[in-house]
């Protein structure tokens, strides 16, 4: 019986690519398909639906249903029973169609009479273009073999429509990637920017889905399989003192040496399928599943399957990353996610990043800010509508990336362009002039750095020096801890680049959404709450050591400014300070020239630490509120979850109050304050900061001068009272009232 059905499903394929190698227009070649699928497997209809966009499907073409519902039935998504296939994505088979759950009368079709309904998901790696049909008078349920056959012959159609042999008139029928697509994601880095796609990973394209061999299809693909597992193998020996990525590997390994992956692809071959194709196929599956897939192990398994298939697929078609395509001069790049040392190689030649993966916390996230490339990220089927080379418009205030947009668009979007450079231009003429307010207060303005590229912005953007530098990035973008030489030499240029202005280094601040690929991570529950920033470098000592001597010698008798992230209590920066003052003793004894100065301070991250001991204001060197962390703890909202993260605002009257209270407690003991995190650089939130008495805001460069704009036109005095007068009324957030007294203001 096996051997009977892979034989017909070969006849059918070969008769399908028979009727695929003419000149037929769209149209014609979809009702030649439906035609030769009906014939074959012994069924009175045969009906392809393709979507003619996200939500609805299109009849395009049938045999055995009347002709002029062709183009004229259309069902939304989850709409009967071949709505249901399309949502779920799987397979529909019942012998009772007009009593099943979810039939809809369609009366146009006169489907009515055929009781047995088979329906097929037509996709493609994941991207469902539609569903194949199959009906019949007779009250019965299509079998296994039929079921595997239809399947096999959708993966066929599921690749001739995504290579265009089905374009024609409508939208159903319309050239893929090729029509405007607007989608939507999270900002992660602000900015606009119009480019060219550039894909970090290169669609794959199958262009000989049917094969007339099969014995020469499964050598190819046992050859392939044989050179894969090859190297995954060579990449578990060179990890094999990396537990963690060893673990990984092992998992790759097995997958490699699956006899049921294997079995499934041969049979496909067998079934008429090219090796390519057999592998798209079973891939397709396993997105098909991932999706669906609650558990996250399974979908990391699944996610293991999709990259394997991804290699296997490379080898058989010869389509390394390398496809020979020249980057565009204004490239944007599209990827499912990308690792920061990987975008580091791209550097400044990016004007845009859209990923399908990501978080506003990740290592890309924080290097884009570094590098000020404006990223928007959980950006669906990005990769699946981009082509290389295709325009797109990156909207990273509105987190929306419009792809090939039409004329109209594409000119409102450079009109805001133009009005945002025009900006840019009257804050250059105000760079070397103080944050002075009408009122007299001058508010200090330092920028936030993590990378040397950073520096340069220094100058530009008119900051007073770099409030926050973050140097957790060196130990990121590297596979190995790097040497206290190596930091101290970047430490040093980094003074050097700062021409003299304060530079406030912060500790290596690891843990929660950043884990360093070299550390072995812990499985927490909740990580932001966990094993992380200063609480790992008391617990690794020799690490914090290594890089204080760093920062001591690359001093090299300048003044130097030292903060120690996320402690929660006065014994924490004891604790630390004690390691800084053992580096300096051995750098005494060693006879190394010591800084000038050493200025040692802390973040204020935990509310915990606002009610810290007099003692701890009295004896910190300084305090630096990190406005994105404690926010996050202050409202008990994941700043990582997008359904609760924007339910929280930074001028909510609570907030404020506890921000005043640290700013009091500050002023008492004479203690230096300043605000640092995304809030700082946002020119509303900044101004009320400033009312409620922060006179230091470090932010990231682009932000400065919004920011001094406002804040050279603002009263101080007026502002205050501003929120006083709200929080008096007892509403619960400021924003409302500023805008108001802004507007009034012009």
């Amino acid at each position: 019986m096996a051997e009977r059905v892979e034989t017909e499903s070969r006849k059918l394929l070969g008769r399908l690519r028979d009727a695929m190698a003419g000149d037929d227009p769209g149209q014609a070649r979809l009702d030649k398909i439906t035609h030769l699928i009906a014939d074959s497997i012994g069924t009175e209809v045969c009906s392809i639906y393709l979507f003619r966009d996200e939500e609805t499907l299109e009849l395009c073409a049938t045999e055995g249903l009347n002709p002029e519902s062709v183009h004229q039935t259309r069902m939304r998504l989850g709409e009967g029973l071949v709505g249901r296939v399309a949502r779920r994505r799987q397979v529909g088979n019942t012998a009772d169609a007009p009593n099943a759950r979810g039939f809809r009368f369609m009366p146009e079709t006169g489907e009515e009479v055929f009781s047995s309904f088979l329906g097929v998901p037509i996709q493609r790696l994941g991207d469902a273009l539609g569903v194949l049909v199959v009906q019949s008078k007779d009250a019965r349920e299509y079998s296994a073999d039929e079921i595997y056959a239809l399947e096999v012959v959708a993966m066929v159609l599921a690749e001739m429509t995504e290579l265009g042999a089905f374009v024609g008139e409508g939208s159903a029928m319309g050239k893929r990637h090729s029509q405007p697509a607007m989608l939507r994601g999270t900002i992660a880095q602000e900015g606009v920017a119009e480019g060219h796609i550039w894909l970090h990973e290169p669609r794959v394209v199958v262009t000989n889905p049917i094969a007339d061999d099969p014995h020469r299809e499964l050598e190819r693909l046992k050859a392939a399989v044989e050179e894969l597992r090859v190297g995954v193998d060579k990449m578990l020996a060179l990890a094999s003192a990396d537990k963690e990525q060893a673990e990984v590997l092992e998992a790759y390994r097995m997958f490699a040496n699956s006899k049921g992956w294997m079995r499934r692809m041969e049979e496909d071959i067998s079934n008429g399928l090219s090796a390519e194709a057999a592998v798209e196929k079973e891939q397709s599956l396993a997105r098909a599943r991932m999706g669906q897939a609650s558990d996250n192990y399974l979908r990391e398994r699944l996610s293991d399957l999709d990259d394997l298939s991804n290699r296997l697929l490379r080898i058989l078609t010869g389509q390394g990353k390398d496809t020979g395509a020249d980057m565009p001069p204004d490239p944007i790049l599209v990827a499912r996610n990308i690792g920061p040392a990987e975008l580091l190689d791209y550097g400044r030649a990016l004007k845009g990043i859209v990923l399908e993966a990501g978080s506003v916390g990740s290592h890309a996230a924080i290097v884009a800010r570094a590098l000020a490339i404006p990223l928007i990220v959980h950006v669906e089927r990005a990769t699946l509508e981009a082509l290389n080379g295709d325009h797109v418009l990156v909207d990273g205030e509105q987190g929306i990336v419009h792809l090939r947009p039409d004329e109209q668009v594409a000119s409102a979007f450079r009109d805001k362009m133009a009005m945002q450079a025009a900006a840019a231009e009257r804050y250059v003429s105000i760079r070397d002039k103080p944050a002075e307010t009408v009122c007299g207060e001058v508010i200090a303005l330092t920028m936030n750095a993590g990378l040397m590229a950073d520096l340069p912005s220094l100058e530009g953007s008119g900051a007073e020096g770099v409030g926050l530098f973050r140097t957790e990035l060196q130990f990121l973008i590297r596979n190995q801890m790097p040497k206290r030489s190596e930091l101290s030499a970047l430490y040093a240029r980094v003074l050097d680049a700062a021409g003299g202005k304060k530079v406030v280094f912060r500790t290596l601040d690891i843990g929660s959404d950043k884990v360093l690929p070299y550390m072995k991570p812990n499985d927490e529950p909740n990580p932001a709450l966990g094993w992380r920033a200063i609480r790992v470098g008391l617990d690794k000592p020799g690490v914090m050591l290594m890089q204080l001597q760093a920062l001591l010698r690359a001093a090299n008798g300048r003044p130097l400014s030292v903060m120690f992230p996320f402690v929660a209590q006065f014994e924490e920066y004891t604790r630390a300070h004690a390691l800084l003052d053992k580096a300096v003793e051995r750098e005494r004894a060693l006879g190394n020239v010591l800084p000038e100065t050493i200025e040692v301070g802390t973040m204020l991250e935990t509310p915990s630490l606002a009610f810290a001991p007099q003692k701890f204001f009295e004896t910190v060197g300084f305090v630096s509120i990190g406005g994105n962390d404690l926010k996050q703890f202050f409202f008990a909202a994941d700043r990582e979850n997008e359904r609760v993260r924007r339910r929280y605002d930074t001028l909510n009257v609570s907030f404020l109050s506890f921000i005043e209270r640290i700013v009091e407690r500050c002023a008492s003991t004479g203690t230096p304050l300043s605000f640092c995190g995304e809030d700082a650089g946002r020119p509303v939130e900044a101004l009320c900061l400033a009312a409620i008495g922060l006179r230091n805001l470090s932010m990231r460069p682009a932000s400065i001068g919004p920011v001094k704009s406002l804040l050279r036109r603002s009263n101080l005095v007026e502002v205050r009272k501003v929120i006083a007068d709200a929080r008096h009324r007892g509403e619960m957030n400021v924003r409302p009232a500023i805008m108001e007294y802004l507007r009034q203001q012009g």
